[in-house]
């Protein structure tokens, strides 16, 4: 695939507390951080953007399980669970896009609160590329939005890994973002000549 400046590699909350060892931790979490890191790596050096998206959490979040939430406290900011999994190297020029900063307010999605649309709309970007955790929440909604907001976009499905809250929860996640037009290809499709 030949790659350009209006494609966008977003490589979605590629955080410790994520992985295993974390407090929300993801099995293969790991496996995800190591392939997006050559991928973004390479992706860059064809002309292409990257993008690295964070949950950044107030210690008050409304996610969170003291507070009414789904969530056991997850990537509160500035603790090491926040941080971006030591796999995962950011090629220099690496935008971050830190999303769930407001108390009151969840997201899952990358676009949500955040200044990504804004971002990708100014640099005419065409073309994103989805990868990282989870699959079922902050990978399924961003692609949703993304495909709202009418990018072409794409589900690198082997660099993201699912919660599974219940068994299937990532298969399912995977047909709602097919259904809404994301086309599934893997990394080295998209690295390919």
């Amino acid at each position: 695939m030949k790659l350009k400046d209006t494609d966008a590699l977003i490589l979605l909350d590629v955080q410790n507390d994520f992985c295993p060892g974390g407090s929300l931790a993801v099995q293969g979490g790991d496996q995800v951080a190591a392939k997006l890191s050559d991928t973004a790596a390479r992706f860059k050096a064809r002309g292409g953007r990257v993008y690295a998206t964070l949950d950044w959490h107030p210690q008050n979040h409304v996610s969170f399980k003291t507070n009414g939430g789904p969530w056991p406290p997850h990537c509160v900011q500035g603790d090491k669970g926040a941080q971006i999994h030591s796999a995962l190297r950011l090629p220099i020029g690496t935008s971050i896009i830190r999303k769930g900063t407001n108390p009151q307010e969840d997201a899952y999605s990358g676009f949500q609160g955040t200044t990504l649309e804004d971002q990708l709309r100014r640099l005419d970007v065409k073309r994103v590329f989805l990868g990282g955790l989870a699959t079922d929440y902050c990978v399924l909604n961003t692609a949703l939005d993304a495909r709202t907001f009418h990018f072409d976009t794409y589900l690198l499905t082997d660099a993201i890994a699912a919660v599974e809250a219940n068994p299937g929860d990532g298969e399912a996640a995977i047909k709602k973002m097919k259904d809404v037009g994301t086309t599934l290809t893997t990394c080295e499709e998209v690295l390919s000549a």
